[in-house]
């Protein structure tokens, strides 16, 4: 399972040299777009690669820098999830069938071409973002690159495992129950699930009736948040238009001293789940990490209630939405028409008496920090899965194993607050988990300082995946 040495120099560290006259545009994108041609049989990540296009806008980027234009991310290479619109691209967001080709630039990508970004490419995603894997029959299986025979997670695993090879320095994806926040525990990343509305979704404003926003996967925090710093703001259709935030600003500020409630019991979701041992060490090491570096550390028990109804309504009428747009519906999942018939069942008054509940919900879980600054859970229950656990499950089966790995990160989605996952260290078996720090309305400033105090002490960043180990089966079983 050979493919090309990754480049780990990162975002910042790329546009700096672009600024520097060290490197070109192109010279960086046409090796980008060769880490991907050698990493397409193997990890798999990409859906669309823009070849052609993407050297041609390097070309004029390296015009740009020589006539002394400045710009944050001005030729550097990026990528973004197939959920996202890049003109002249499907947008299949994990499907099989035909769509028509984006008419236009989604407001994100709209934001990334203004910040100077070439798009090298759209990533794997799974059917509408539903589940913490990557795998299906419109492309196969995404492959996770510190181990080949494990999942990324999802849905924004193809975005993590192209920054975690080394192919892109860092990634745009979406997290609409964790599909940032899971990949990048599995993939040994920082990801930013930014406050709602703090990423533009237009054209699919609101998607998921509030759970989704867009954010940065990147391998340090300097980087996530600068591409956060590229990436944020509204489109007037928005409904939701928060305040901009610097988050280059709070990478570089120390959080001062806080108060940090540690959580182990995630909210109620039938699974009975329990962190696996080797998460619950990986993150107890990172909560003696905090407590070391002077912060006041305490196991507490946030007040979630029953939050997962609100959750189950409008997520699988996000669902049957996305699905009634699709040109080819009987080429969907099985268990997406699953949801689909679901989401018809629990949209209309149903959908607005849940999110008519997220004021109250704001409301108990938020007591929480009238005693502390930040929450820390683990991001995932479990290590990441073998390539194929899910298959052939019922939509019933699936959702049961899925709630059993992942429990913690949705509720945040819910309630629309950020949160950051941060690297927590290795299985015993080289397998990356994570640790999720979260907070209320507004707060990834003081969650991004958080995130690089600890960055700088524990160094996550040297430790880079090898060439994947040989996997047993070919892309796509």
């Amino acid at each position: 399972m050979a493919m090309s040495t990754g480049d780990f120099s990162g975002l910042a560290e790329q546009a700096r040299k672009l600024r520097e006259g060290r490197t070109t545009s192109v010279e960086l994108v046409r090796a980008a777009l060769g880490r991907i041609e050698a990493g397409r049989h193997t990890l798999n990540a990409f859906r669309h690669i823009r070849t052609e296009a993407a050297l041609a806008e390097a070309e004029r980027a390296d015009l740009r820098l020589a006539a002394g234009e400045a710009a944050p991310l001005l030729g550097v290479p990026l990528a973004v999830k197939d959920d996202t619109d890049v003109a002249g691209l499907p947008t299949h967001f994990g499907c099989r069938g035909e769509h028509a080709p984006a008419v236009a630039d989604g407001e994100a990508v709209r934001r990334l071409r203004a910040a100077g970004a070439v798009i090298v490419g759209k990533t794997n995603s799974c059917e509408f973002g539903q589940w913490p894997f990557t795998e299906g029959p419109a492309f196969g299986a995404t492959r996770n690159p510190w181990s080949g025979d494990h999942t990324p997670g999802g849905s924004s695993g193809g975005s993590a495992a192209a920054v975690a090879a080394g192919m892109v320095p860092a990634a745009l994806g979406s997290d609409g129950g964790g599909s940032i926040r899971i990949p990048a525990a599995w993939t040994h990343l920082v990801g930013i699930k930014p406050q709602r509305g703090r990423v533009s979704l237009h054209p699919h404003s609101d998607a998921f009736h509030g759970l989704t926003v867009n954010g940065p996967l990147a391998r340090t925090v300097a980087d996530a948040a600068l591409l956060l710093d590229a990436v944020q703001g509204s489109h007037p259709q928005d409904p939701h238009r928060p305040d901009a935030v610097d988050a280059s600003a709070a990478a570089r500020r120390e959080p001062g001293r806080l108060r940090i409630a540690l959580a182990w019991r995630p909210p109620f979701t039938l699974s009975r789940a329990r962190p696996h041992p080797e998460v619950r060490r990986s993150v107890t090491g990172l909560a003696e990490a905090l407590a070391r570096l002077g912060h006041d550390v305490e196991e507490a028990r946030p007040r979630y209630g029953l939050i997962g109804l609100g959750f189950v309504a409008r997520g699988t009428a996000g669902v049957a939405e996305f699905a009634a747009r699709h040109p080819e519906p009987e080429l969907l999942d099985p268990r997406t028409r699953a949801a689909l018939r679901n989401g018809r069942l629990l949209g209309g008054p149903i959908v607005r008496a849940a999110r008519a509940r997220e004021a109250h919900q704001h409301r108990r879980v938020g007591a929480l920090f009238d005693t502390y600054d930040v929450l820390l859970t683990p991001t995932t229950a479990a290590p990441p899965p073998r390539i194929g656990t899910f298959d052939g499950l019922s939509a019933w089966r699936t959702n049961a194993v899925m709630a059993a790995a992942c429990p913690y990160a949705w509720p945040w989605n819910v309630l629309g607050w950020p949160g950051v996952n941060v690297p927590a260290g290795l299985t015993s078996d080289g397998l990356p988990v994570g640790a999720q720090l979260l907070g209320p309305e507004g707060a990834e400033g003081l969650l991004i300082s958080l995130a690089a105090q600890l960055e700088a002490d524990l160094r996550w960043y040297e430790r880079r995946p090898d060439p994947p180990r040989t996997r047993s089966a070919p892309v796509g079983q």
